[in-house]
């Protein structure tokens, strides 16, 4: 053979070698793992029981009535804040009214007998009109907005809240006839966070 051949070889052969040498110690040992992850949300569920917390008639000057309702979180978070949202329209029934008929409605927020143990059923613990209550957001289920010193605030998963409001047509003194007949349509929304 010629000297160029067996040079050839020699390093075909070399590099083969080195190869069967390289590849050798990296399948020693080998192991693989594979994980399967998953992100599920919570949920946030809140319902109000019953559905419509007033529906009254022949309401006049000075008559007031007590309503509750439940507030429930039938999610799988727990809600932190429950906002209060309101809206009326009011049928003005003969069309002379001259004042608004929600400045007339005032809503007293009763205890909330789920957040405290310091009130009676007949305790007011927050006071507007309806007309004023369109203006706000208040947290339906944060201690602070009642008024007490207490940290019990929000709404767990899997538990509910009674709340009473006692709703009345405030007496003014003055002639209210522009009312008679009319109707207002109160909308409370819940908005759960």
């Amino acid at each position: 053979m010629s000297i160029k051949k067996n040079i050839v070889t020699g390093v075909a052969t070399a590099v083969l070698g080195l190869g069967l040498i390289g590849g050798g110690t990296y399948a020693y040992f080998s192991d693989t793992v594979a994980t399967t992850n998953t992100f599920a949300t919570g949920t946030l569920d809140l319902s109000v029981d019953p559905e419509v917390v007033i529906d009254v008639e022949d309401l006049s000057p000075g008559n007031w009535m007590i309503r509750s309702f439940d507030l429930v979180n039938n999610g799988s978070l727990d809600i932190t804040q429950v906002l209060l949202s309101t809206s009326y329209q009011v049928e003005d029934a003969k069309g002379d009214n001259t004042d608004d008929f929600g400045k007339h409605i005032r809503v007293n927020f009763l205890e909330n007998s789920d957040k405290s143990e310091e009130t009676g059923p007949n305790d007011i613990i927050f006071s507007t009109t309806l007309y004023d209550l369109q203006q706000m957001t208040p947290d339906a289920v944060e201690k602070k907005v009642i008024g007490f010193d207490n940290e019990i605030s929000g709404l767990p998963a899997g538990t509910k809240d009674t709340m009473y409001v006692e709703f009345e047509f405030v007496d003014n003194g003055e002639d209210q006839n522009q009312f008679q007949g009319d109707k207002l349509k109160l909308n409370w929304s819940f908005e759960a966070r």
